[in-house]
């Protein structure tokens, strides 16, 4: 259902319980999926893919092309999940060529100002609150909580279970399960309060904190620690994450505070 003043474009594909406020513009190339409700005056450009049961607010952006000077008006798309919640003057950019799209995640919370820049992977249940700024090709683990006003430096990733301090300067990957926090941004322990709120057992957070005894606090380098947690730790899912994590860092781990004021 929309409203005669918004202007949703004839080939724009609008499952039928959608419920358009005025002043809304969907341009061609859209697609949206039962159960949303798009508010007064959100632009929703070409590329869109939004799922079901999602809310996004007055004067959000959807899909507008990327803030890139390489981009040569690839065809490109924009993917948001299911349950997605997008506030107030939101901005989230389509892909380009490097990803061809960019993703936010199902049961997602965008909060108002916040921008996802093109080529962005944001995972499930993560919370961004009100005006994070992203660059491309951010990813982002499930769950992560991202503080309001952090920037995100382009090509950083940040792990999932991880939780940023508001105002937050992120130029170094952020391993999963953590705390970041400080200027610079630095390791602040495990975040064990979110592990517990998921149902992560006591034993498996002495675990994660253990690994992390190793990578922060025990004056070794990243290499040197993630050799000696694989020799000396067992397997698990969460050890396994963390490793993979570090190992696939291009921009390289985030320092621990202790490291920094030495």
């Amino acid at each position: 259902m929309h409203q005669p003043l918004s202007y949703v474009h004839p080939q724009a594909k609008i499952a039928q319980n959608v419920v358009i406020e005025p002043f809304v513009t969907i341009h061609n190339n859209v697609e949206i999926d039962e159960g949303t409700w798009i508010g007064s005056h959100v632009t929703i450009m070409e590329g869109a893919r939004i799922g079901k049961n999602c809310k996004i607010f007055p004067g959000a952006v959807i899909s507008a092309i990327p803030q890139d000077l390489k981009f040569k008006n690839e065809d490109t798309l924009t993917i948001i999940g299911n349950n997605v919640v997008i506030r107030e003057h939101v901005t989230v950019n389509r892909g380009t060529k490097d990803k061809l799209q960019t993703v936010v995640g199902s049961n997602t919370l965008l909060m108002a100002y916040s921008h996802i820049a093109h080529d962005c992977i944001i995972g499930k249940n993560v919370i961004i609150a009100n005006a994070v700024n992203m660059a491309g090709h951010v990813k982002i683990g499930d769950f992560a909580v991202i503080g309001g006003l952090s920037g995100i430096h382009q090509f950083t990733n940040i792990g999932q279970h991880s939780i940023l301090s508001g105002g937050s300067l992120v130029g170094k990957d952020v391993p999963p399960y953590i705390k970041a926090a400080r200027a610079p941004l630095s390791y602040a322990g495990v975040n064990s309060v979110g592990l517990r709120r998921r149902g992560f057992l006591p034993e498996k957070i002495n675990e994660i904190q253990e690994i992390y005894r190793y990578i922060y606090l025990r004056n070794l380098n990243t290499s040197q620690a993630a050799a000696l947690i694989e020799n000396d730790m067992k397997p698990s899912e969460e050890r396994d994450e963390i490793l993979n994590f570090i190992r696939e860092s291009e921009r390289g781990i985030m320092k621990g505070y202790k490291t920094l004021v030495d």
